[in-house]
């Protein structure tokens, strides 16, 4: 029997579920979100993003629609050139090796655009990237990698702003509410079977939405599903994402789909702590290692720091060095770029060492075969191109040669002091594996790939759009644009 009070349940409270729980309130639904954390730490991971997200724009024209107090002088100053449908898919396909569900991915790229101007006008606000996503070249700022716009704010700033209008439509959000398992009937989900204060009760209601995460911050899931090694990894976002979302849908017979064994896993500060600091936020990641090089404890490169724009390889940079000897790595950088480094570099919790000789840096290495590292520094140094002219803002194609790993693009030689290390090990962001939905209508199929009426899924837990890598930003745009379908699809599905 349906809840009086409620036509939706929305498990969850980032960004995929307040585009939800939006989406269904505009059908006229009766809303309720349940939040598993407290009010200072709910939002998972969408307030430990730094805000930026990914979508398809033709031009200054549509940035002003979206960024209405873009000024004429910020424009002079900017080239924030196009991030076309089709750049997008091509992105999409050549980061997860071209298995990225078709209809999923058409899904999220024609309607990333329409759905940041929805979310503009909701009251979200936008702002560009500057500074982080493109350098101030001969007075101008030239924006790369598909990334130009982020949130005000930040990720706080989103679950701040969602959360307002969020009350403000009238929408029910209760905290430290958990969902433990789905009302089912073996034909229809009906609601949950949530638990707050010690005291286990059902919800009912005509549809359950759920974009509660994925199973990241489950250390055994982790290791089941992503492979030994894998409970060593520190957790960049919230401590509530640990699959109960996913859990409870394979419960009543919903398909697995996606990369199970996958994720998104970054450079993380060597001694971050065991989940995510909101005091922190992102800045225990540290991403300017395309500018430098990389070593592992044998003393040795061991990725191409420079393949790519930060945004296509930072996602999968993480698990790289999750498989080095003991699980780091050290990002060495000297003078010529210290200036380039991300505010990240800059943050008092940091694991630093700096030295005026290589020879000194050498020594300060914890746990780095001092000798192999000299070494590597002197054929690293030999094997630069100084013919071709470094530009941060481009692949730039100053490259190393005759060396393995190379280093294809922004290649310095290491030799003007001061030089500056930072330790890394691995932080996971989210994973990859989850539920198959209805690309159309954001639906939960069932293992014999029929929808199951009543239920809806968005946000990490939607299995089968990243695959082994990830387009930066493209995470926050997935749970808007499968948020909203979903919220919409459940109020067309249910009328009044």
């Amino acid at each position: 029997m349906a809840d009086a009070k409620h036509d939706v349940i929305v498990v969850g409270a980032g960004n995929a579920a307040f585009a939800a729980a939006l989406a269904a309130r505009e059908k006229g639904m009766r809303v309720l979100m349940l939040e598993r954390a407290g009010a200072a730490e709910s939002g998972g991971n969408s307030r430990f993003t730094a805000g930026a997200i990914r979508f398809a724009y033709r031009g200054v024209d549509d940035l002003k629609a979206i960024m209405p107090d873009l000024t004429a002088d910020e424009i002079a100053m900017s080239d924030f050139g196009t991030y076309t449908t089709e750049q997008f898919y091509d992105d999409m396909f050549r980061v997860t090796r071209y298995r990225t569900d078709p209809e999923l991915c058409e899904q999220l790229v024609t309607k990333s655009f329409a759905t940041m101007t929805w979310l503009r006008a909701k009251g979200i606000r936008f702002v560009p990237i500057w500074g982080r996503q493109a350098f101030k070249i001969a007075g101008k700022f030239k924006f790369w990698g598909g990334l130009t716009v982020e949130v005000s704010g930040g990720g706080p700033g989103l679950v701040d702003q969602e959360t307002a209008i969020a009350a403000k439509e009238g929408i029910e959000l209760r905290y430290e509410t958990r969902a433990l398992s789905l009302i089912y009937d073996g034909h229809a989900v009906s609601g949950v079977r949530a638990k707050h204060g010690g005291e286990v009760f059902d919800l009912t209601a005509r549809a359950v939405i759920l974009a509660c995460g994925g199973f990241e911050s489950n250390a055994e899931w982790r290791t089941r599903y992503l492979g030994p090694g894998w409970e060593l990894a520190k957790v960049r976002g919230t401590r509530f994402n640990t699959g109960d979302g996913i859990a409870m849908a394979l419960a009543i017979g919903a398909s697995p789909y996606g990369n199970w064994s996958g994720c998104h896993a970054v450079g993380w500060d060597y001694n971050a702590p065991e989940f995510g600091d909101l005091a922190v936020g992102d800045g225990f990641q540290k991403h300017s290692y395309p500018f430098g090089i990389m070593v592992n404890a044998r003393g040795r490169r061991f990725v191409d720091e420079g393949a790519d724009f930060r945004n296509y390889t930072y996602a999968k940079y993480g698990r790289v060095v999750l498989e080095q000897p003991d699980q780091f790595a050290w990002q060495i950088f000297d003078r010529k770029v210290l200036q380039l480094l991300r505010d990240e570099y800059r943050i008092k919790r940091v694991t630093k060492v700096s030295a005026t000789t290589l020879e000194e840096l050498a020594a300060k290495l914890e746990g780095v075969d001092r000798d192999a590292f000299l070494a590597e520094i002197k054929a690293y140094n030999a094997a630069v191109r100084t013919d071709v002219p470094f530009n941060p803002n481009i692949k730039d194609g100053r490259s190393t040669n005759g060396i393995t790993p190379p280093k294809s693009n922004w290649a310095n030689r290491i030799d003007e002091p001061p030089f500056e290390a930072y330790q890394i090990g691995c932080g996971i962001t989210f994973t990859f594996g989850g539920l198959r939905i209805d690309p159309r209508t954001a639906q939960v199929l069932d293992t014999d790939l029929a929808p199951i009426p009543g239920l809806y899924a968005a946000g990490e837990l939607v299995g089968g759009l990243f695959y082994f890598n990830y387009p930066g930003g493209t995470g926050l745009m997935s749970g808007a644009v499968f948020g909203r379908i979903a919220g919409s699809s459940a109020g067309s599905a249910l009328g009044r």
